[in-house]
């Protein structure tokens, strides 16, 4: 068992804002690389056994000969920058607290990470695991598609026509808009119904569009985020979880949840079980709000694509009681919900992440990720407001 997953972690880290890997970087356009200086110190205690902090040094590589072309690319990863030391450069022990107690009388498999961006710590719980994300993942569809936007390669106001063969399952208001002939509207409508709405076909259509999971998952490589996957598409990963094969006639009504009541329990449980082991949508909470932090910092996309996706997440609609429901009058807060598969008494995947922004401008990224559990909804709830409000009252304290 690692530390991450044995309980609280603090990560006090400083990278280049493009999110390179350390050691790393272009230097000057000269070809080759520099070797920028990381510094790094990393905290973190076993809930059964304390550890001293402990301070990592990587070495640095040794410097390359080698000359490569350099080709131009719409909005790249930002070069190194120097270390600034941050006065709250480290978390508020409060903070620490309260995620531990969090995480460690929660009922079911819980994933935490808080991440104060600019600041570059993270304090989490059970932050290098992976969860499954289900809508979470949407967010990942509109980064690639709005990067796609910066490349030129396709804009928003492009149309694209759905039809019914193009219909997934769950929630999914645009299938009441699709008739014989299909429905036509604009990619801006498309990613504005997945992002606030959490609307799966509107989501797959843009999925379609970018050149479905492998330009996704490119996306991320490019952008040196690690320990997010992402899945094979709505249909295909739902069907699974479920012990389905899929079949297009289950987009339709009810047509889904009857074939899958009509399985035996025993596979419908193993079915899950797999899932859980390795969500092929898993995600690691402490990966997550890096990646909010980058598209905060327009290191995820051009200024103007970040500002739109972040404008948009503002007004999403699902999830007003999760971290939203914690959050302190005067803050502002912009999320993507997702929420995974029931089977009796056991709720799968419910999550919640997003970006809180203090009345003085500074922003936390957060995510409260619940992977298994039997606890009822509320007390859900309760759990995600209790971060929110953790973060926001030890701000307020420092």
């Amino acid at each position: 068992m690692d530390k991450e997953s044995a309980g609280i972690s603090m990560i006090i880290s400083k990278e280049g804002r493009g999110g390179r890997p350390n050691g790393g970087g272009p230097n000057g356009g000269r070809g080759g690389w520099g070797r920028p200086v990381l510094l790094m110190a990393a905290l973190s205690a076993c809930v059964s056994a304390p550890q001293q902090p402990y301070a990592a040094v990587q070495q640095r590589p040794q410097p390359s000969t080698a000359t490569f072309p350099i080709k131009p690319v719409a909005n790249p990863p930002k070069p190194f920058e120097a270390l600034k030391v941050d006065q709250r450069e480290t978390p508020p022990p409060g903070l620490v607290s309260v995620v531990r107690n969090l995480g460690q009388s929660f009922n079911g498999k819980v994933g935490i990470a808080v991440r104060r961006i600019g600041s570059d710590w993270t304090v989490a719980w059970n932050g290098n695991l992976l969860f499954p994300q289900q809508s979470v993942s949407k967010l990942w569809v509109s980064m690639t598609f709005l990067d796609a936007v910066d490349r030129g390669k396709i804009r928003l106001s492009d149309s694209t026509t759905i039809t019914k063969k193009d219909l997934t399952l769950f929630h999914q208001p645009t299938a009441a808009l699709v008739g014989n002939s299909g429905w036509t509207t604009t990619y801006s409508d498309l990613m504005r119904r997945a992002m606030t709405q959490s609307d799966n076909t509107a989501n797959d259509a843009l999925l379609r569009a970018v050149g479905g999971p492998d330009a996704v998952r490119g996306y991320l490589a490019r952008r040196y985020i690690k320990d997010i996957r992402f899945g094979p598409g709505e249909r295909l990963l739902q069907s699974t979880t479920a012990g389905l094969e899929w079949r297009q006639d289950y987009s339709i009504g009810r047509n889904f949840y009857a074939a899958r009541a009509r399985l035996p329990m025993a596979v419908r449980q193993k079915a899950l079980d797999n899932y859980l082991a390795s969500p092929p949508d898993g995600a690691a909470p402490s990966s997550i709000v890096q990646a909010l932090a980058k598209l905060k910092q327009n290191d995820m996309l051009s200024p103007a694509s970040s500002q739109l996706l972040m404008s948009i997440m503002s007004e999403a609609k699902t999830g007003p009681q999760r971290i939203k429901g914690g959050v302190p009058a005067g803050w502002h807060y912009l999320h993507k919900t997702g929420t995974g598969q029931e089977l009796g008494a056991r709720s799968t995947g419910f999550n919640d992440i997003g970006i809180m922004t203090a009345p003085d401008g500074t922003s936390y990224a957060v995510a409260v990720m619940i992977g298994s559990t039997t606890e009822p909804i509320p007390t859900r709830w309760q759990l995600m407001q209790a971060v929110a409000k953790a973060v926001a009252a030890n701000h307020e304290a420092r």
